[in-house]
């Protein structure tokens, strides 16, 4: 059974790695201007939160995914919604903002690591995904306990999980990309 989970994963290895790009980008947009009004990380952190949304439901509209397709109905619509409310209501105070960012990140944590205890026999490698998920975990926990440490400091934190957590999804996606091309028999491409 845990094999078909993991036929249905491979072939959404695209979408992770997609998720894993645009939470490089965001993290080295942060860190390429750490002086950069709260304001404007606010309107970034938007837009990720609207794409990232949409990568999951897209992800789940595809189906293959690691945890019940609701799941990532329900983490794509609370990040559309987030996403949405940032852009529209700038005027979100920054001890809002990261609070709701740690409890998003949490809550992804959470899904993370379930999906890497539910793949660990079939896959080499599914720590990528569980450290993924505790980084996300630990980050969260931070963000909700000290959200007032500092508007320049929250930047270089959220800008190092975002890369970290990037990585691993692209790391993650290649190796589901690796699976899919041995279970279909088709050679990579080049």
């Amino acid at each position: 059974m845990k094999t078909a989970l993991l036929h249905q994963l491979a072939p959404s290895w695209g979408w992770i790695l997609f998720r894993g790009i645009l939470a490089i980008l965001f993290g080295l947009m942060a860190f390429g201007w750490p002086l950069i009004t709260l304001k404007v990380l606010v309107l970034l952190f938007g837009a990720y939160a609207l794409a990232d949304g949409v990568s999951a439901i897209i992800a789940a509209i595809r189906g293959g995914t690691l945890v019940p397709r609701w799941w990532l109905v329900v983490e794509g619509l609370l990040g559309i919604g987030a996403g949405l409310a940032v852009l529209f209501w700038t005027g979100l105070t920054a001890l809002a903002l990261l609070i709701f960012m740690g409890v998003t990140a949490i809550v992804r944590g959470i899904f993370e690591i379930v999906g890497a205890i539910v793949l660990r026999k079939e896959i080499a490698n599914e720590w990528m995904l569980a450290l993924s998920g505790l980084a996300s975990l630990g980050f969260g926990v931070i963000m909700v306990l000290r959200p007032g440490t500092g508007a320049i400091a929250m930047i270089w934190v959220i800008a190092t999980y975002a890369i970290a957590f990037g990585l691993l999804l692209v790391g993650f996606a290649f190796r589901l990309k690796k699976h899919a091309h041995a279970h279909t028999g088709q050679p990579l491409p080049a």
